[in-house]
């Protein structure tokens, strides 16, 4: 008597699952979500019904799956991607670079960078430069700049980051949320296993549901005392990916001292 053994789901099933698990959603919950019977879904899942093309993007939206996954849950079920990634720089990303550059503009004199989903830098207003050459030569980081690495590596900004503690800590959870309790992506994982290796940088941890919507950072450098905090926006463009990954990290003054300073010095002109 020869063994069988039990067909395993089909690509497209066990990234349904996972996702469904990454939201916490039971399948009747998901299911009444996009209108489909739970018994549909489990046959999804377990390969006994194939997904149309429709009822994969309707499985994705009530998953909420950002549109990168959603290209790949596309593949998975045997269909074309249908979400392009083009480049910043090209044409048909004008507009969001038009409104990229108002809001880094608009932000002034206070620092802001605009970052990709691995932390690169792609764009800076001009108070970001002129802060951090204080306690850095821009020139020298490697290509592309990324502001992680910038701010763990002892020779970047950690040395001048007064509450470094604080903000490794803050960054490597939510770095560690992003590629495991959060979005799976094997590229902020490969980052987050970069940052782990700089010494006494902290070890993340899932058991850690802290987070402020704001990120406290503190620059010290002899005399010089600056104290900012950190907000993120995400861009959120619904047809592209790289629109959608693009994020806004805004740095603002808390005390009378670090707001005189950037009006002083980092004010364009």
């Amino acid at each position: 008597m020869s063994d069988q053994s039990v067909p395993r789901p089909p690509a497209f099933g066990l990234a349904l699952k996972e996702w469904r698990r990454i939201r916490g959603k039971s399948q009747l919950t998901l299911a009444l979500e996009a209108k489909i019977s739970p018994r549909h879904l489990s046959f999804l899942e377990t390969g006994r019904s194939t997904p149309s093309r429709d009822m994969v993007q309707t499985l994705a939206g009530a998953l909420d799956v950002p549109l990168r996954e959603r290209n790949a849950l596309l593949m998975a079920a045997g269909f074309a991607p249908l979400y392009a990634e083009k480049l910043l720089a090209s044409s048909e990303l004008i507009q969001v670079r038009r409104a990229l550059t108002r809001l880094l503009e608009h932000q002034e004199p206070y620092p802001a960078v605009v970052l990709d989903r691995q932390w690169n830098v792609l764009e800076t207003n001009r108070a970001a430069p002129r802060l951090f050459s204080r306690f850095v030569d821009l020139e020298a980081l490697p290509e592309p700049r990324n502001l992680l690495r910038t701010i763990f590596d002892p020779a970047g900004l950690r040395p001048w980051i007064a509450n470094w503690e604080v903000v490794a800590g803050t960054l490597v959870q939510r770095v560690f949320r992003e590629a495991v309790a959060g979005v799976p992506d094997p590229r902020v994982l490969s980052l987050l296993e970069a940052l782990q290796a700089y010494p006494g940088s902290p070890v993340p941890s899932l058991l850690d549901a802290t987070g402020l919507p704001f990120h406290p950072v503190q620059f010290r450098k002899g005399t010089l005392n600056l104290s900012f905090f950190s907000m993120v926006t995400s861009v959120g463009a619904p047809h592209d990916i790289t629109a959608q990954e693009l994020r806004i990290e805004a740095f603002f003054p808390t005390d009378e001292v670090t707001e005189r300073f950037a009006h002083d010095h980092l004010a364009g002109g």
